[in-house]
């Protein structure tokens, strides 16, 4: 199992500085092509590494003991979590109706497809992995990242159908509605991660479909 761990741990790595380089790239193109889309999208993986610190820390400590409960560094980044996008959430809501208001429109969408086709399959990616390490060693808390790595896999989705739909016809709303798809899973990922916290229970923050 311990060899399993690790591998579950490495994978809890590359999600991290994944994130994390995409989330540069995102809120810096999000701004410069002026498309709230890819700009919310970016916010959104810099929640993620947080969520993620969280989850390399529970399975860092599940090499020495059975982890039954999250301890109070895992319920700290879970309470982050759940601030961090409740923001996101209203910020975006308010972005796209100040967008709708003013007519306003990106420059381009290019970036966007570009980030989220790459997104789409490394999440495919890492949800599987994760999944079949968490099954292998019969672990909740593993097969739960793996649920919550689904939840960036749909978002990603979301980021390339309003790309590429604004890139087809150029009209501002679809970046805004792009911006409330993500705002509403942002929301719901945040109500999660304190449900979680409340609760106790092991499974991600974003663990339900």
């Amino acid at each position: 199992m311990g060899n399993k761990l690790k591998i579950a741990l490495y994978l809890s790595f590359i999600t991290i500085f994944y994130n994390l380089a995409e989330g540069v790239i995102s809120i810096f193109f999000g701004l410069e092509d002026e498309t709230l889309a890819l700009f919310g999208f970016g916010v959104d993986s810099f929640v993620e590494v947080i969520s993620g610190i969280g989850i390399a820390h529970m399975i860092f400590r599940m090499k020495f003991s059975k982890v039954i409960t999250r301890d109070a560094f895992e319920k700290t980044a879970l309470k982050t979590t759940g601030i961090s996008f409740y923001i996101l959430s209203g910020g975006l809501v308010i972005g796209s109706l100040l967008s709708v208001i003013n007519n306003s429109a990106p420059e381009t969408t290019l970036v966007g497809i570009i980030v989220s086709a790459i997104s789409v399959i490394t999440m495919y990616f890492l949800m599987n992995a994760k999944l079949k390490i968490g099954k292998e060693i019969n672990s909740d808390a593993i097969i739960a990242d793996a649920n919550c790595t689904r939840t960036c896999f749909y978002l990603s989705f979301i980021l390339l159908f309003s790309s590429g739909m604004f890139e087809i016809f150029q009209i501002g709303y679809i970046d805004a509605a792009g911006s409330l798809g993500i705002a509403y899973f942002a929301f719901k990922e945040g109500r999660e991660a304190f449900e979680k916290v409340n609760s106790g229970n092991l499974s991600c923050a974003c663990d339900h479909d």
